[in-house]
């Protein structure tokens, strides 16, 4: 028999605040065309995209999940005290250690609470809601802290013509706490590692530093070029279309949730033709609200589901209560599916 006490927690989480920052910075398509041989039209026919916010010196990685969790602790009405665990999903923040996390959690007032990074690219929100799921209810936690943050302007190739145009900036959170009723459903997620190499990073950090000429790509001025992310953007496009929409179905059917019972479905913000596609293949009903941020806000990765939820709550094209279907890919290949009520 074991003498372990057992863990006393809430019986169910929610979301109950969400907030999001995007740098002042707006960039339309015409400052990518200044480096690579496309247009308008073919951006924003490819991608949907029409502007990206970049950050300058100051919004940094940590800067703008400062901004975001202010708003998110403030809507879910506690103080930043409260706060029992800080999760952070990024790639683009560049120290390796210490993790972001915990210069967020100080910078907010937070005490001191459990503070830590993940990287999941693209679906890194879904697995931080899920981790702060479980710590709500096996009671580690009171309330924990969700952050998707993104500096992708500084891990761009602007003269790459396949993603040039693609990424933007931006912090997106969340406070998940109890509940006495399930508002957070069961997450579906997995990996795909033999797509590794669809999206990745140019080089490898010890790889760049050496600097080798002859081994690593060139800027147009004969420059070794900064690590950037870069994709196979076909074979991306067809996983995500016919993949993802059943990993989305599954998430669905986890929470016992019908097409029509939905109110919000918000995918990560990759590509506008990958959501239309979605939706389709899901038959999802014209009254379920469709996050299209990606127009104005470009591939946030991590941020881009929070930041998407934010902006429909506070244009009133969702409300609290809503119950929405969100569905995080990329990046491993990774990706987390679920259903939840929103804030």
């Amino acid at each position: 028999m074991s003498k372990i006490k057992p863990s006393k927690g809430a019986p169910y989480a929610r979301i109950l605040g969400v907030g999001g920052y995007r740098p002042t910075r707006v960039v339309p398509n015409e400052v990518i065309l200044e480096k690579i041989d496309s247009s308008d039209e073919w951006i924003r026919s490819r991608s949907g995209i029409a502007t990206r916010h970049w950050a300058d010196a100051t919004e940094t990685v940590a800067m703008m999940s400062v901004e975001a969790s202010g708003k998110a602790i403030a809507d879910a009405g506690i103080s930043p005290e409260q706060i029992g665990a800080v999760i952070v999903s990024t790639v683009s923040h560049f120290k390796q250690t210490p993790a972001v996390a915990t210069e967020i959690a100080d910078r907010i007032g937070a005490g001191k609470p459990a503070a830590f990074d993940i990287s999941a690219g693209c679906a890194g929100f879904g697995y931080g809601l899920t981790l702060a799921k479980g710590m709500i209810v096996e009671g580690s936690a009171a309330y924990v802290l969700v952050i998707g943050v993104e500096r992708l302007s500084d891990l761009t190739d602007l003269e790459d013509r396949a993603t040039a145009f693609l990424f933007g900036d931006g912090a997106g959170a969340v406070v998940v706490g109890p509940s006495d009723e399930p508002h957070i459903g069961p997450t579906v997620w997995g990996s795909e590692g033999d797509k590794s190499e669809t999206i990745k990073q140019t080089v490898a950090w010890d790889q760049w530093r050496v600097g080798d000429v002859a081994q690593l790509p060139l800027d147009s001025s004969g420059e070794v070029k900064f690590p950037a992310i870069t994709q196979e953007g076909q074979a991306v496009f067809r996983w995500a279309v016919f993949e993802m929409a059943k990993v989305a179905q599954q998430a669905l059917d986890a929470a016992g949730i019908a097409p029509e019972d939905l109110d919000v479905f918000i995918p990560h913000q990759a590509n506008m033709r990958i959501i239309d596609s979605m939706v389709k293949t899901l038959k999802l009903p014209e009254h379920v609200t469709v996050a299209r941020d990606i127009e104005t806000t470009g591939n946030t990765s991590a941020a881009s589901i929070p930041l998407a939820m934010e902006r429909l709550l506070a244009t009133g094209q969702a409300k609290s209560g809503d119950t929405a279907l969100v569905i995080g890919f990329g990046a491993g290949l990774v990706y987390a599916a679920t259903v939840v009520t929103l804030p």
